[in-house]
């Protein structure tokens, strides 16, 4: 289709998808931004969240971890940490992530480095619990 837009979505094992979509929306460090081909080119750093396409008229859900993101007019390309589709995800190991971290941000002070990895650890956990949500809605 003329109005589609090439995504390639990579991160350091594998490329995770690779192909034309309608329109993509990415969890940017300044807040989620949409592209749609034709789109100005520019560079944005990518934060843990959902990222989340449309390809053949369905929408199709990543839990995505920091990295960076390329747009030009025709091509988004997204270079990150990791990206697991919705139906990839271990939602029982998610869970157990999720209260690993809570667990381990209630015994260390908030001030500390242990606080702030198990809290970005809790944000991935979430953002993977709720991506895995999707598949069944």
């Amino acid at each position: 289709m003329a109005d589609e837009l090439m995504l390639e979505i990579v991160t350091p094992e594998k490329m995770a998808f690779s192909g034309n979509v309608e329109e993509v929306t990415i969890p940017g460090t300044e807040g989620e931004f949409g592209v749609l081909r034709g789109h100005e080119a520019f560079l944005s750093s990518v934060d843990i969240g959902q990222l989340n396409f449309i390809r053949n008229n369905k929408r199709i859900y990543y839990a995505v971890n920091n990295g960076y993101a390329e747009v030009t007019a025709n091509k988004v390309t997204l270079l990150i940490e990791t990206a697991e589709r919705d139906d990839q995800i271990d939602l029982t190991r998610a869970q157990r992530a999720r209260d690993n971290a809570e667990s381990r941000m209630e015994k260390v002070a908030k001030d500390s480095e242990e606080y702030i990895k198990a809290r970005t650890a809790l944000s991935r956990a979430l953002v993977r619990i709720n991506v895995a949500a999707r598949r069944s809605s």
